[in-house]
């Protein structure tokens, strides 16, 4: 079962996330956020298989995300607008992504990755 994660290597949170698998003997294979933003069919599937509602994966933390005002207008997007915006550009899609077969991650939480991988603690 090939494990995706889909990150950005100059965010330390995504850095953190490649080394704790690292250390876990966990093997993934690794996708430029920005050189390969993932498409608006991509982002749509992944957010079917989460339990995450669609603003969770906003980069809510960066600048693009503050100069487009998008903290309100959000509010206002349906979630096909949702979709189509994230696809424009990785910096607004929060990371790091993971993606096993029907099981999909956002950010990186060292208990969500456990409980993810059934790795006792």
């Amino acid at each position: 079962m090939e494990t995706l994660l889909i990150w950005y290597p100059k965010c330390g949170t995504c850095r953190n996330a490649k080394k704790w698998l690292d250390e876990h003997g966990i093997e993934v294979l690794t996708r430029h956020i920005v050189e390969e933003n993932p498409t608006k069919e991509e982002l749509k599937h992944f957010w079917e298989l989460s339990s995450f509602p669609l603003k969770k994966f906003f980069n809510t933390s960066g600048i693009l995300y503050r100069e487009l005002g998008l903290k309100d207008k959000l509010k206002e997007m349906s979630e096909e607008e949702m979709l189509s915006l994230l696809s424009t550009n990785g910096m607004l899609v929060k990371r790091p992504i993971l993606v096993q077969d029907k099981k999909v991650l956002v950010g990186f939480k060292e208990a969500e990755w456990k409980q993810f991988f059934n790795i006792a603690e």
